[in-house]
């Protein structure tokens, strides 16, 4: 299990960060679940029996359901084989969603094709146009690792050994049926922290504030209901105002090393915000009033 780690580069990945997030993991919880797992650190950390994971991005999602199936992990370690870190190359994959072929291409050539591109473009950025095409340029790396065999089939066996349910959906949609005494982790695109930065070319939706609002109240739902939530974001105004209206949260600045990042005076050390919920221990001071906490109200 010691190879059970990210196999992809991604923006705003938890690695650097995780000797902060193990602090506040709950010693005990039910089902985990982690609706934006992006690369999945902290799944892969935390390695839990029972758990739902989610994203948006097809393209990534079908990637963990490849490594998933048997038969398909051994097409798409073949087919990663396959590849070359050659520009000309690159571009040819990297234009493969441009044409009406891509629809029917099998779902694990789709998988090579995403780990290929995003361990040879540059700084392992993901980023779409407003089409949903692969916009990133080559990176020039010498030896892109972009056929981890070891890690892919670590990822396989803790994927079967342990019962992980795969979603693509809205976040509000992938933790519907949390629950008292299950663990929630969001690791949203961040909120920008100016005009000028941002994480939402994550998918060509966006993450608007309207959406930082709608997964505040889903947090809120949530810590209602019992379960353990933490919420990583940016350490702006914007977020700790939307928060700061939850009743007994706690709101903890940590300093992180962003490494991903289009412009190479973005990268470095920022500070980030953990939102932590114990809706457990809520739920014990909602008992000991007579069971009634008066619930926040959104306008």
């Amino acid at each position: 299990m010691d190879n059970v780690q990210p196999f992809l580069k991604w923006a705003g990945g938890k690695r650097q960060l995780l000797p902060e997030i193990r602090k506040y993991y709950p010693e005990k919880y039910n089902t985990y679940y982690e609706p934006f797992v992006g690369a999945g650190a902290v799944l892969f950390d935390l390695k839990p029996t029972n758990a739902v994971i989610n994203d948006t991005n097809e393209e990534l999602i079908n990637v963990y359901k490849v490594i998933k199936d048997r038969e398909k992990l051994e097409l798409l370690i073949n087919d990663l084989n396959a590849h070359k870190n050659d520009p000309d190359y690159y571009y040819y994959i990297r234009n493969l969603d441009r044409e009406e072929a891509y629809k029917n291409l099998q779902d694990y050539k789709k998988a090579s094709r995403f780990i290929y591109l995003n361990k040879t473009c540059f700084n392992g950025l993901y980023r779409v146009n407003s089409k949903g095409q692969f916009n990133v340029p080559f990176g020039k790396y010498k030896n892109p690792d972009y056929v981890n065999e070891a890690v892919l089939r670590s990822v396989h066996d803790f994927l079967n050994n342990n019962t992980i349910e795969i979603l693509n959906q809205d976040f509000e949609a992938a933790v519907e049926n949390a629950s008292y005494g299950d663990f929630v982790y969001f690791d949203p695109p961040y909120h920008p922290i100016s005009k000028t930065s941002s994480f939402t070319s994550y998918t060509d939706n966006g993450f608007s504030e309207s959406d930082q609002k709608r997964l505040r109240d889903t947090f809120n739902r949530l810590y209602d209901k019992g379960c353990y939530v933490l919420l990583s974001n940016s350490n702006t105004e914007f977020i700790h105002d939307i928060y700061s209206e939850i009743k007994g949260i706690q709101i903890i600045k940590v300093g992180a090393n962003r490494s991903i990042n289009s412009k190479a005076d973005k990268r470095g050390k920022i500070e980030e915000v953990l939102i932590i919920g114990d809706g457990r221990k809520k739920d014990k001071e909602r008992q000991s009033l007579g069971g009634v906490i008066p619930k926040i109200q959104y306008t």
